[in-house]
């Protein structure tokens, strides 16, 4: 590992369902050569997790441990972890949630989100957690994106998920397949368009975007034989957002654009519901894609995986989705920090 600068961005990096393969992922990130080059890290999970993962990829323990996340803390290169709970082994079996390790889990975001909000730390990194258990534990959100988006109070937020080699970014999330057509109105349309549109200017340094919109029925509907939506709320989006000078084309059938992007015609692509994007994401990409939450006044990027619990504990889970999303995290952290204070941190080094 090498030498950290105190100056880089501090990225906290939630733990997820410490009985899955949250803890061993994070604590694999020590066994990268260049861990730190770009950013340092605060870990904020569960005590006897942590020890575990990093028991089971066999690293000592290198934390600053912090009972508080406050600036006066946070001075050294770190890295640092702050403990919200100590479970027992019994609440964080290997690959058997239970309520007391979902209520841990919300903490852990919500403890990262409300630090990055207040300007304690630059960006914020999640790894996995299961919506399924989380909702036993009366969890009031289907996920993350919904659950950061309410500790922000952002208006609206887009979820993209990236690879090399394609971005996708979702109009409907989590919802029924039979419910995506009576969601998809001009307006929400258009606002993913715009939304996308900014984040790759601002966050993926891509000056000028190429995007394009998948349509929702076979052929982009075919000329309305297979369905209107495309020339009732699509089309019209689409043309709304060219009117505003941004370089988008669709509707287009869905069962080519994602080949098109990945061949670099274009830098994402607006999916109309979660599948529609994500099959092709993670034919691609099912290792190394990144989920980010565009829309947020912080950065949070996130794995692209579950919690995986058949393997959790065995140490043969791939922390490559982690590595590439605290990677993006920084360097979106780096990329909106006002440019004086770049030009000052480069005179530094």
């Amino acid at each position: 590992m090498e030498e950290i600068d105190s100056a880089l961005p501090l990225v906290a990096i939630t733990m997820g369902d410490p009985a899955g393969i949250g803890p061993e992922i994070i604590a694999m990130l020590f066994q990268r050569a260049d861990m730190g080059r770009n950013y340092r890290i605060l870990v904020v999970g569960d005590q006897s997790g942590m020890k575990r993962g990093l028991k089971i990829v066999g690293e000592a323990d290198p934390f600053v441990h912090i009972n508080a996340i406050e600036p006066e803390r946070l001075q050294d290169p770190g890295p640092y972890f702050l403990a919200t709970s100590c479970l027992s082994e019994h609440d964080i079996k290997f690959g058997d949630p239970s309520a007391a390790a979902a209520h841990a889990t919300i903490d852990f975001i919500r403890q990262a989100v409300l630090a990055a909000k207040d300007g304690l730390v630059d960006a914020v990194c999640t790894a996995p957690i299961n919506k399924s258990v989380l909702k036993q534990a009366s969890f009031a959100f289907p996920g993350h994106t919904e659950f950061l988006q309410d500790l922000t109070g952002a208006r609206r937020t887009v979820m993209m998920l990236a690879g090399a080699t394609l971005r996708v970014s979702l109009v409907t999330i989590h919802c029924g397949l039979a419910e995506v057509p009576e969601r998809l109105n001009i307006d929400l349309v258009s606002e993913t368009i715009i939304i996308t549109h900014e984040a790759l200017a601002k966050d993926f340094d891509i000056r000028q975007p190429r995007l394009a919109v998948a349509g929702l029925n076979p052929h982009a509907g075919d000329g309305g034989l297979f369905g209107d939506e495309e020339e009732r709320i699509i089309g019209p989006a689409v043309s709304h957002c060219r009117q505003q000078g941004l370089d988008v084309n669709g509707p287009l059938p869905p069962d080519t654009v994602y080949y098109q992007a990945h061949r670099g015609k274009f830098d994402a692509v607006v999916s109309m519901y979660h599948d529609q994007g994500l099959i092709p994401l993670k034919l691609l990409h099912f290792q190394d894609a990144i989920n980010i939450t565009l829309g947020l006044p912080i950065v949070r990027t996130s794995v692209d995986h579950g919690t995986a619990y058949d393997i959790a504990g065995t140490g043969r889970a791939s922390p490559k989705s982690l590595f590439a999303a605290l990677d993006l995290a920084a360097s979106i952290a780096q990329r909106r920090k006002p440019r004086t204070q770049q030009a000052g941190d480069r005179l530094k080094v």
